[in-house]
């Protein structure tokens, strides 16, 4: 069968349905594309939600241990792990519904299958039955998003997984070893070091956290290493077999140490790959880097000039709310109104226990480039709200510009930090200086406060600190 669309999105992630939502809002016929049977891609499917669920849980279990404290003391736990996947498939499912239920309202038609370029104006759709159409466009949106890197040497087993297995929850194993220290790995790390297993990271890189600055760092680092039974640092995997009860891996550090554990799982999570690959690009002018990104304006058009593209296919960082911003950002320019994508800052979020939160320049970056920059920070011991909480363990920090007294960046490691670094990227986005955020007053007692004694710090007066 033949179909047109006047707008074509191929990928149904934060980035695609948030493109499909705005052009139907703004009057275009549009169809999306995507391998899933529901809407929401990997994030809400397999990563950024039940990831998210799932550390809720571990975060429980951790909250309920540390009441003792308080005078407040539970009996152990028991983790009905069939009932906990329940519920996170439970908050997918209606997530996902709800998105179903919006996409039929602005009447955006959705396939699911997969597609491929015939050329610049026509896709072939080889849809989840089995049947092949094809679809003639005006435009079209890449939106398809990434995959998990996969290790050549690691036996095909049940006893290793990706972040999409991991998130299946199928099973707590007994010891679990993190392939990677990024921020996927040491999330699920959390959880499941939560729930019961004795979980181990080995990172290849020298540190683990090395893009946050690493006073920030190192307060979630301490923390990781109560949590977790190893950190190994400088450390590679060179190997890895099956053995009768799990996996036999092979460890070599950067002294050329060689040796071998055994674990129950292995969790793979060393980055993330462009789904490029299946397009048949190649029957467009659209251009990809080495590493298979597809190169792309300010407005996301890429060469081929009816054809844009957002979120993970387009580089880092790959995030979920980079990829909803550049949709909005690409059907603008489809529809031929002034726009770019030209944020100051993108926040980042690691939502660890503690959390780690950042935008802007870190102070490594900012020193890196040779700016004249004032670094104020605040540690929440200080924090009134952070005691009662029974959470001293945090840190806010603000860069800003000797000279202007801009705000050059914000980095915090705490709890709840993920909810904060919004009204720091405001604070940015909008060219605040250090003096605008020192001078709004901020709700008591709140974690917030630690924004405003930070900045109050740089001019030397913060209330609850003593600094020349």
């Amino acid at each position: 069968m033949h179909h047109s669309a006047q707008l074509v999105i191929i990928g149904a992630g934060p980035g695609g349905y948030t493109a499909a939502f705005h052009a139907a809002d703004l009057g275009l016929k549009v169809t999306l594309i995507d391998s899933g049977a529901t809407l929401g891609g990997v994030c809400l499917n397999r990563g950024c939600i039940p990831s998210k669920a799932l550390l809720h849980a571990a975060h429980t279990l951790s909250d309920a241990a540390h009441a003792k404290v308080m005078g407040i003391e539970f009996g152990t736990p028991q983790v009905d792990i069939n009932k906990l996947r329940a519920w996170k498939d439970g908050v997918v499912a209606k997530l996902t519904g709800g998105l179903s239920s919006l996409a039929k309202a602005r009447n955006v038609t959705y396939i699911q299958g997969n597609a491929r370029f015939l050329n610049n104006t026509t896709l072939e759709i080889r849809k989840a039955d089995g049947t092949m159409d094809t679809l003639a466009f005006d435009h079209a949106l890449i939106a398809t998003g990434s995959r998990p890197v996969e290790l050549s040497f690691m036996p095909k087993s049940t006893h290793v997984w990706d972040s999409t297995a991991a998130l299946a929850l199928p099973s707590i194993p007994a010891s679990l070893l993190v392939i990677g220290g990024g921020y996927i790995g040491l999330e699920l790390g959390s959880a499941y070091a939560a729930l019961g297993s004795a979980v181990s990271v080995v990172e290849a890189l020298p540190v683990i956290l090395g893009s946050a600055d690493k006073d920030l760092a190192d307060i979630l680092i301490r923390k990781l290493k109560k949590t977790f039974t190893t950190i190994m640092a400088a450390t590679q995997v060179i190997a890895a077999e099956e053995t009768s009860d799990g996996l036999r891996v092979h460890f070599k550090d950067a002294a050329g140490k060689e040796w071998q554990e055994t674990y129950s799982n292995a969790l793979v999570s060393t980055g993330r790959r462009p789904n490029t690959e299946t397009l048949s690009l190649e029957n467009t002018k659209v251009e990809r880097t080495e590493k298979g990104f597809i190169e792309v304006t300010a407005e996301r058009r890429t060469d081929e000039k009816n054809i844009y593209a957002i979120g993970d296919v387009t580089g880092n960082p790959m995030l979920a709310h980079k990829a909803s911003r550049e949709a909005k950002v690409a059907i603008d320019a489809i529809l031929k109104k002034p726009t770019a994508f030209e944020p100051t800052c993108i926040p980042s979020v690691i939502f660890t226990d503690p959390e780690l939160a950042w935008c802007g320049l870190t102070e490594m970056a900012a020193r890196a480039q040779d700016l004249d920059i004032a670094v104020s920070k605040f540690p929440w011991a200080a924090s009134g709200r952070a005691l009662t909480l029974n959470r001293t363990d945090g840190l806010t920090k603000i860069i800003a510009d000797t000279k202007t007294g801009k705000i050059l960046g914000i980095g915090m490691v705490g709890v709840h930090a993920g909810e904060l670094i919004a009204a720091a990227a405001l604070a940015i986005e909008s060219g605040m200086k250090a003096d605008d955020l020192a001078l709004t007053i901020h709700p008591h007692p709140t974690l917030s406060e630690t924004l405003m004694e930070s900045a109050e710090g740089l001019f030397g007066h913060p209330t609850h600190l003593i600094k020349k």
